[in-house]
């Protein structure tokens, strides 16, 4: 009877899915939106009728799933509550019990991060490395840790929050986890939009940028055509994320940073600028630290979690 696996990534706009057999070969995928309406009830519901759906019509019982590994950006417990998310407005919430209940399936959690550390170590970038810092990019920022091949969690499902490293002392602007100024605020996809509007209204010079949408997008494409406003809005992003990292590195040491999420698609545009700062700031045994931007992409959270499975059977 052959064997399958699923690894499901929950973002703050989507949830994606892929279908694996055991050696770790991606045979489908797919995405569901996110409802975070209601302080997020809707979402396992939605996750399990997605895979129940998906299983029946690819006509694969339970039985032959040997489980389900989920990424959530948040703190996870060593039991897969999830003690607090809060971009899904998530607090305490039993996610393994109650969508292993829902869909009869053997499930684990991890931090969305950590799972796409390790898919980038299984079949990325990181591929043949040990110790590696991976920083996700998105809605929010994440950061996985891996040292020398396992994840590292901290004492409650913690490690790892970058995104809520304190960067910036004159922010008025509250973030999501209740305090001001976290590098998310300016470094996520959110954070260069906001950095984006405020050099926009800061200026009245002529830019690229007033013609379509501040996006992380649109200020990288406005890079690229050496836009001076989008490149002081990119240069203040590197900064921000080049300071923290140099901070991560001189803590963790270690061999390599990826970086990932939806920014990082703009290309290596985005690790030139972070990598300046880096320099600028970082403990000298660690400045050549090397950086890569993610080969996965927005599945590597998909191959984290079918590896965490894996590794159990």
């Amino acid at each position: 009877m052959e064997k399958y696996c699923l690894g499901i990534d929950i973002g703050g706009t989507s949830v994606k899915f892929g279908l694996f057999d055991m050696d770790g070969a991606l045979l489908e995928k797919w995405s569901i939106p996110t409802n975070i309406e209601q302080n997020g009830i809707h979402i396992l519901p939605d996750i399990a009728a997605s895979v129940n759906s998906k299983l029946k019509n690819r006509k694969i019982t339970p039985e032959q799933v040997s489980g389900a590994g989920v990424g959530v950006p948040g703190q996870v417990a060593e039991d897969g509550t999830i003690l607090f998310a809060e971009n899904l407005g998530w607090v305490h919430v039993p996610l393994t019990r109650e969508l292993s209940r829902m869909t009869g399936l053997s499930v684990q959690a991890e931090n969305d991060a950590n799972l796409a550390a390790l898919g980038e170590i299984w079949q990325g970038s990181a591929e043949n490395c040990h110790s590696m810092i991976f920083v996700t990019l998105g809605t929010g920022i994440g950061c996985g840790i891996v040292m020398k091949d396992k994840i590292l969690s901290g004492a409650n499902g913690a490690a790892g929050e970058i995104g809520h490293m304190h960067i910036e002392d004159n922010m008025t602007e509250q973030c999501n986890c209740g305090k001001y100024g976290c590098l998310e605020q300016l470094a996520s996809a959110t954070g260069l939009r906001r950095l984006g509007k405020m050099e926009l209204e800061a200026s009245e010079e002529p830019s690229l940028l007033r013609r379509s949408e501040v996006s992380a997008k649109t200020i990288f494409e406005a890079v690229k055509k050496k836009d001076a406003l989008a490149i002081r809005v990119a240069e203040k992003f590197g900064e921000y994320l080049g300071k923290a990292l140099a901070n991560c590195t001189c803590v963790l040491n270690p061999e390599i940073v990826v970086i990932g999420g939806g920014v990082s698609k703009a290309g290596v545009v985005v690790l030139e600028y972070i990598q300046k700062y880096y320099r600028q700031y970082a403990y000298p045994p660690c400045v050549d630290t090397e950086f890569r931007l993610a080969a996965l992409g927005s599945d590597a959270g998909i191959y984290g979690g079918a590896k965490l499975v894996i590794e159990e059977n």
